[in-house]
């Protein structure tokens, strides 16, 4: 019995020596690239009817703009109070 005790102890130190590893791998700075997080100097708030074709246009942007600076909208579901940046860099 005392092999299987001591093979279980064995496999665990194992797994969490792997895990460390890769932890502190990961956690390296500049391993990896990282994502550009878009800046936003200026908003606008959505109204009734407002469209983000619209508010690109509004704001002399073309569409690739907007979407660069608002990553995380959809346009399909718009709400009025919505804030949407329409000055940044992405």
């Amino acid at each position: 019995m005392a092999g299987i005790s001591d093979n279980r102890s064995a496999f665990l130190v194992l797994t969490l020596a792997l895990l460390l590893v890769f932890t502190i791998v990961e956690s390296r700075p500049g391993r990896f690239a990282k994502a550009s997080v878009p800046t936003c100097d200026s908003v606008f708030g959505v109204r009734s009817g407002d469209t983000c074709f619209g508010i690109a246009q509004s704001f002399a942007l073309s569409t690739a703009e907007f979407s660069s600076i608002n990553p995380n909208v959809n346009c399909a579901a718009l709400f009025v109070g919505q804030w949407l940046c329409v000055v940044g860099s992405a």
